[in-house]
């Protein structure tokens, strides 16, 4: 009988599982660039709504825009720390919202409304960066090729899932090698 896939991506993930380092890895560099950025901003004194060409690491900025970025490079690092489940989740939810982010702020350039002082180098880097964190968040957690070993795929496939376990239990219990692995 086949059943719908459940594409839910709350799914539990044991923390020590090596998928984790990927999502922290991916929380935490992003989250340190963010900061970085951010407190760089700051430290030039630019006007916190100005929208005058102040530029930092070769991208407009203003004070609105650098304490939004340390903001998120912070959440960022909670995600690191929290690891697991959470720090995919989030990156996933960060990498949509920088997304729409770049195409919000696309559509604001030269208007009054630009309070972040957006130019397209600003938007094309939250797209990029908006993807990378989608990137990461995704990592292991979706696609057709999922290994059977995948706490995702065994999630959604708890029924196979089952009897492949019970199979390699068998075959170590009576000393024969698992189904389909060479001796």
């Amino acid at each position: 009988m086949m059943r719908p896939v459940n594409a839910s991506l709350d799914e539990h993930l044991p923390s020590d599982h090596r998928l984790s380092k990927v999502y922290r890895v991916g929380a935490g560099l992003t989250g340190l660039l963010l900061v970085a950025f951010g407190i760089l901003g700051l430290i030039d004194r630019i006007g916190f709504f100005d929208t005058g060409g102040d530029t930092v690491l070769a991208l407009n900025t203003n004070g609105a825009l650098s304490v939004l970025s340390i903001c998120i490079g912070l959440l960022l690092f909670i995600g690191m720390v929290i690891g697991g489940t959470f720090a995919s989740t989030l990156n996933i939810v960060l990498g949509v919202l920088f997304i729409a982010s770049g195409f919000v702020n696309l559509a604001l350039l030269d208007t009054g409304m630009n309070f972040l002082a957006f130019h397209i180098p600003n938007v094309l880097f939250s797209f990029v960066v908006g993807v990378m964190l989608m990137w990461f968040g995704m990592y292991g957690r979706v696609g057709s090729a999922l290994p059977h070993d995948n706490p995702y795929w065994r999630a959604r496939h708890p029924e196979q899932a089952a009897r492949e376990q019970r199979a390699r239990t068998s075959a170590s219990a009576s000393g024969r090698p698992p189904v389909g692995r060479p001796a």
